[in-house]
């Protein structure tokens, strides 16, 4: 049996190892390539994942030559008849092929012929493997985002959003540089991831948008002679369009280009977020649990419980850039149209969908399951001199002081505290303060409460209780709104 990644179960039997040589093409040729670089030239191993595809394309393509009197009704019937069969058996893992192919779409067609002639080398009539290789890829593209990506980034915005309606009251430290900058709402935390990942969700969208698009019937690059119909099988296989230019269509993989930067930067949002938990879940910081089962230990230390799979996430970023630089690379000077070279067009992108549903998986569940240390990040919310800027403020709204003199008292009273070995504002006395300037007051001393500091920041999209209550009504209709494009 031929291995396919999880993501693209059942599975294809191995081909034989000596078979006749013979391929689509080799009429013009006195001599073939040998087996090796047969092999080098092959790209099965990778491409075998859309068989499905190629299934339908081919379907699709054979009823339309019999709407299209270009082949009888009767022998389009006995095509799809065969073609069906054939997915019923890779469906079951019995399909066992008898030939050797370089690709999944001369594989397909050379099933077909054996089993009935020449009718299977008619279905070929009217398309080359060129808009062939682009249909299956575009359809491939829009059904692994509809199944896949776009379901789990509701699934994570959903998770955040329930975990961010938990956790109103949590107050902890919100960081510029890593250093220690304004006390926070833990659910304001959260509810930026929510924002990115709702702007992958569009991102993923658009790349669906950007594959949606039929070239069969494009044939090599010039189109057909054959009066075929493109927007009968545009239909027949869901697209929404068909499209322009035959040229443009056979060599165009900025769609592909689309989904690899759709996943580069998912990746880089997934990424950040496991920094964020590889550190929280630290000794240092303290924040956060991770679940068991999302952990591992260490062989030589027993007391340690490392955030491998965070870290891992993190790390899978550095593959899916590579993988959009490859493609951006092979493209970069290609002429019009088709080139072997757009054969590397696959490996990339499977990858990298691969490994974001892979990330998405992981996430979902390591937050679920994730356990926030209320009293500790309170705690860390004192520290650091974090109501400064509050102060600032109390200055120039109660006192009239301009922000940039306000700025520079309150630096006076940080450096004072820190010369006095104060771990926070709140260690000062008012008289202290007043040393500073008469204008501080009891309300002012209470602002060096976090929770009252982080209760006067109410401006839309701050992190005050009726600020974030608003942004979580805005994230749940949001999701809600998009369930809906699905």
């Amino acid at each position: 049996m031929i291995e396919e990644p999880p993501h693209s179960a059942p599975k294809l039997q191995a081909q034989p190892q000596n078979p006749t040589r013979k391929t689509a093409w080799s009429g013009r040729f006195e001599t073939l390539p040998s087996e090796e670089v047969e092999r080098f030239g092959a790209s099965l191993p990778v491409d075998k994942r859309m068989w499905r595809e190629d299934i339908d394309g081919s379907i699709a393509h054979a009823r339309m030559l019999g709407s299209c009197g270009i082949i009888t009704p009767e022998e389009a019937a006995s095509l799809i008849a065969e073609l069906e069969d054939i997915r019923t058996n890779i469906e079951a893992g019995t399909f066992t092929p008898k030939h050797r192919a370089e690709d999944i779409h001369m594989l397909i067609e050379a099933e077909l012929t054996q089993r009935l002639g020449d009718l299977g080398g008619r279905l070929h009539t009217g398309r080359s493997r060129n808009d062939q290789v682009a249909t299956d890829l575009r359809l491939h593209l829009k059904r692994r985002l509809t199944d896949e990506h776009l379901p789990l980034l509701l699934d994570l915005r959903a998770v955040l959003i329930e975990a961010a309606r938990s956790s109103k009251k949590i107050i902890l430290p919100g960081y510029t540089h890593m250093q220690r900058a304004q006390p926070i709402l833990l659910a304001h935390y959260l509810l930026a991831y929510v924002q990115m990942f709702a702007r992958d969700f569009t991102r993923f969208l658009a790349a669906r948008e950007a594959a949606d698009v039929s070239p069969l019937g494009s044939a090599a690059l010039a189109g057909t002679s054959y009066a075929i119909d493109r927007q009968m099988t545009a239909a027949e296989l869901g697209f929404s369009a068909v499209s322009v230019n035959a040229l443009d269509a056979v060599s165009d993989r900025d769609f592909v280009l689309d989904a690899l930067y759709a996943c580069s930067v998912c990746q880089m949002h997934l990424s950040r977020i496991c920094e964020e938990l590889v550190l929280w879940s630290s000794t240092e910081f303290g924040f956060v649990t991770l679940d068991d089962s999302y952990a591992t230990g260490s062989s030589i230390m027993p007391q340690k419980k490392n955030p491998d799979f965070a870290e891992l996430v993190r790390g899978k970023s550095g593959r899916v850039y590579g993988d959009l630089m490859a493609l951006l690379t092979v493209m970069k000077a290609l002429p019009l149209s088709y080139d072997k070279d757009m054969q590397e067009d696959k490996e990339p992108v499977f990858d990298a969908l691969d490994t974001v549903t892979d990330s998405l998986h992981i996430l979902v569940g390591m937050l679920d399951t994730a356990h926030f240390h209320k009293s500790r990040m309170r705690t860390a919310a004192t520290r650091g001199f974090a109501a400064a800027t509050d102060l600032a403020d109390f200055l120039v709204q109660q006192a009239g002081v301009p922000f940039r003199q306000a700025h520079e008292i309150m630096g006076n009273v940080v450096l004072y505290a820190i010369k006095q070995n104060r771990l926070s504002l709140e260690q000062l006395s008012l008289d202290e303060l007043r040393a500073f300037h008469p204008a501080f007051n009891q309300e002012a001393m209470e602002l060096l409460d976090p929770r009252a500091t982080v209760a006067h920041k109410t401006s839309e999209g701050a992190t005050a209780p009726v600020a974030v209550e608003a942004q979580l009504t805005k994230s749940q209709a949001c999701l809600e709104a998009d369930k809906k494009l699905l």
